[in-house]
């Protein structure tokens, strides 16, 4: 049985294929597109999903969407009526994106995959995120905590989930509490994020990076603008907000008389832990010193409403376990406050959280609560989209007329990538299947050593041509993660497997890899064994056996504004538009 779970049109688009339960192929469009963040109709990764299984779309069971148009267009038009006129342009772009698209994905769907009508569903946005996290984790019963920006109407859901596996039970996911739109924790952190200069739904990631580098001084100010329960329910003051009402602003004039101008995106941000060289320039250290605060006091406020629902669940199932997903479960920081200080003994989020998680979550309700199919899987690992074998990158690199080396020995090719990163390179690492979800997990990533900490600077600036203050996660074997980070019992947990949750750095092991070390003495660390991937953990290995130190700094293989590279084409664009020193692709190396 064969079942297609898509998801797109709004940001993130993505496609997953399960064959009789199995996942067989995942990928976000934007991998094929190259445009970040690709949220439109995706052909190509269903093309691709299609091909990796050697069918056809005729040769489909279901195929399923992963949230409800009509109803989400039911939210938009209601919204836009309440406040007009201010909602004009609203009102604007949903007649001119989602009457001719939007509204058509039955159609658009059924003539793409040529598929009968009937075999096509919708599915719940937020039951998109939790059967994405539930029906993917080792779990037989668990509490559930959904939690993004908005679905339909819902932008936080709580609930428990049972499993069916080896047709003994039955599957069931109930959700049995929701907050609805504009009460959402996801729109607040935007709203923020707007605020510090960064992208709505990709820069995110960004604040809860410069966080570390401010104090949360301005937590009574934020305040103001939501109001958290003990038992997790919240409501925002919505006079200090535009996105209910505007196309294009995500905060209003009040926001900014409460928190001052917002921050130029194009301005450098530095402050005296990221660069005390530029002490001398005063007032703008001071600016971003206050920008600083404000993402410290935004992620603390998030933290405490998070661990909140939380405890709240936990009191309320009396479930040890919790499986979360949804755009705001990729907050790292908040993910391990979650399973250190609350009373659930394991936490399971997939690695692709956020939206394109829905595809794969809505295939699997298909599958698990539709038709009450035995569970068959546990998501181990995010190696499932594309790959590229030897003659492909061969032809590549000779048709590009690109001068390499083949090296036929793979522990030969190893140590030659060892001795490049004790020496300070930096490498591009392409091998086998690309990643599920956004995060690079040793298949496109660039490795360098995290005993340098000149090399977070050079990563940052002269590779990836981004932000100095943007931290780097480190991958580390999951035998030597207890002996570095303060993660008990860190291999029986899937987070770390995900770089889904950052851990504090031991205060002796601060020193060793200052590169990886984020301000505050803290890592968001992958944690890798070898039967996850042997090739990848053999680099690892190896640069320990050198160094005596089995961590290396990961971080994605992409220049900075671009999708992590997909093909050869793409990893040479990188490695040759980058300050990378070496490209290991495949059984290829090479060198400028």
């Amino acid at each position: 049985m064969y079942i297609l779970g898509v998801s797109c049109f709004y940001h993130d688009s993505a496609v997953a294929l399960l064959k009789d339960g199995q996942l067989v192929a995942a990928a976000m469009e934007e991998r094929f597109t190259r445009l970040k963040n690709d949220n439109g109709f995706p052909a190509h990764a269903i093309d691709f999903c299609l091909r990796k299984a050697g069918i056809t779309g005729k040769d489909l069971d279901y195929a399923v969407f992963y949230e409800k148009p009509f109803v989400k267009f039911e939210r938009i038009l209601l919204n836009t009526l309440s406040s007009f006129p201010r909602s004009r342009d609203v009102w604007r772009e949903a007649m001119f994106v989602w009457l001719p698209q939007k509204l058509w994905i039955k159609t658009l769907l059924q003539n793409y995959l040529k598929i009968d009508p009937q075999r096509l569903l919708f599915c719940d946005h937020h039951m998109s995120h939790a059967a994405s996290a539930f029906y993917c984790s080792p779990f037989d019963e668990a509490a559930i905590l959904t939690i993004d920006g908005v679905g339909e109407w819902t932008t936080t859901t709580m609930g428990r989930a049972t499993a069916n596996w080896n047709g003994n039970g039955t599957n069931q996911i109930i959700l049995t509490e929701e907050q609805r739109f504009p009460h959402s924790i996801g729109l607040l952190y935007s709203a923020f994020t707007a605020f510090l200069g960064f992208k709505v739904n990709e820069g995110e990631y960004k604040v809860m990076g410069m966080a570390p580098y401010g104090q949360p001084r301005f937590e009574d100010k934020v305040r103001k603008l939501i109001q958290v329960e003990e038992d997790g329910s919240f409501r925002l003051n919505m006079d200090y907000f535009a996105f209910h009402y505007s196309a294009t602003h995500t905060y209003n004039q009040r926001f900014i008389e409460l928190f001052g101008e917002p921050r130029t995106p194009s301005d450098d941000f530095f402050t005296m832990a990221t660069n005390p060289e530029r002490a001398g320039e005063k007032s703008a250290m001071e600016r971003n010193q206050y920008y600083a605060d404000v993402a410290a006091s935004i992620q603390a406020v998030t933290e405490d409403a998070l661990l909140k629902m939380a405890r709240h669940l936990h009191q309320t199932t009396g479930l040890k376990k919790l499986a979360m997903a949804g755009g705001v479960a990729l907050n790292s920081v908040a993910n391990y406050r979650i399973l250190r200080e609350t009373p659930f003994e394991e936490v399971y989020i997939q690695p692709a959280a956020g939206d394109d998680g829905g595809a794969l979550g809505a295939a699997l309700w298909v599958y698990h609560s539709v038709l009450n199919k035995p569970r068959e899987m546990i998501l181990k690992d995010a190696y499932w989209g594309e790959e590229y074998g030897e003659g492909e990158i061969r032809a590549f690199l000779e048709g590009s007329g690109i001068r390499y080396e083949y090296i036929a020995d793979d522990n030969r090719l190893l140590d030659q990538v060892v001795d490049s990163i004790t020496k300070g390179q930096v490498v591009g690492w392409f091998q086998g299947r690309f990643e599920w979800g956004p995060r690079a997990l040793g298949n496109r990533s660039i490795l360098a050593d995290p005993r340098r900490s000149e090399m977070k600077n050079i990563v940052n600036t002269k590779i990836k041509y981004r932000e100095p203050f943007r931290p780097f996660a480190p991958v580390v074997l999951t035998e030597c993660a207890p002996d570095y980070f303060e993660f008990p019992d860190v291999a029986n947990h899937y987070p770390p497997r995900f770089m889904l949750m950052v851990s504090p750095v031991k205060p002796d092991k601060r020193t060793v890899i200052p590169a990886t070390t984020h301000e505050g003495g803290t890592g968001r660390l992958q944690a890798i064994d070898y039967q996850t991937n042997p090739r990848y953990y053999e680099v690892i290995r190896r640069f320990g056996q050198a160094t005596g130190v089995p961590v290396l700094l990961n971080t994605s293989f992409n220049l900075r504004g671009e999708p992590i590279v997909s093909s050869p084409a793409n990893a040479w664009h990188t490695f040759s538009n980058s300050g990378l020193d070496l490209l290991a692709i495949g059984p290829f190396l090479v060198r400028k």
